[in-house]
């Protein structure tokens, strides 16, 4: 199990390199990194190996909001570091944003799974699950204040907008958070590992990349 030294700590705090060390900001995010590291708001820490903040540049204009961490970010304690964490640096890349950039967070901050033998199996997080969650992410944004959030499939846009929504019938366009934030709402990039028929994989890829370059240009709309 990793100590207060972790991986994830070393490499969140390294994109910050455009915040003034010893600057409020950071002494805040670091003292709700802590004090996340020792939640048990729900019944996942009693499983997972750690939590799993998110990591990034404290002023960042974009945040990605994903479902939970899966085996290998558990273990590592990083975000987005396993198969779907590949992909989503290949599509930012793709899209010409730098993930040193970004900030990159979960809406559930313990992996869920159920174990079969010697695997641990991804388990979806319930509502409650999420909602206890909210707090976490919630601060996050308080402390970053992107120009836009980014739900990256059906649970962070639940934990975003506080409701359950179609992500077909909601991609694409601007939608107001309730503290007046803007979101984005996109597919998850396991979605895309999980599509067995190999042309309405590339169709979905294009359209995730579509997705991500709109957001993109959006950012910078309201950066101006």
């Amino acid at each position: 199990m990793a100590n207060d030294a972790t991986e994830g700590l070393r490499h969140a705090l390294e994109a910050e390199r455009s915040v003034q060390a010893g600057g409020n900001l950071r002494a805040s995010w670091e003292a709700l990194l802590k004090d996340a590291r020792q939640c048990t708001r729900c019944e996942l820490y009693k499983f997972a190996t750690q939590t799993v903040f998110g990591e990034g540049p404290l002023d960042a204009s974009m945040m990605f909001v994903g479902e939970q961490p899966g085996d290998q970010e558990d273990l590592a304690g990083r975000p987005f570091v396993g198969p779907a964490g590949q992909l989503f640096d290949a599509a930012l890349a793709a899209a010409e944003i730098d993930r040193s950039t970004v900030y990159v967070t979960n809406a559930v901050k313990h992996f869920k799974f159920i174990q079969r033998g010697k695997r641990r199996i991804h388990n979806k997080p319930d509502a409650g699950e999420i909602e206890a969650c909210r707090w976490w992410i919630s601060h996050e944004r308080e402390l970053i204040r992107p120009r836009v959030t980014v739900a990256l499939g059906a649970t962070a846009a639940r934990s975003l907008l506080d409701k359950a929504v179609t992500i077909s019938r909601v991609r694409g366009e601007p939608l107001e958070l309730p503290d007046g934030g803007e979101c984005w709402v996109t597919v998850h990039p396991s979605f895309l590992l999980r599509i067995p028929e190999e042309e309405r994989k590339r169709e979905e890829k294009k359209l995730f990349l579509r997705d991500l370059k709109r957001i993109k240009a959006r950012a910078a709309e309201l950066s101006t």
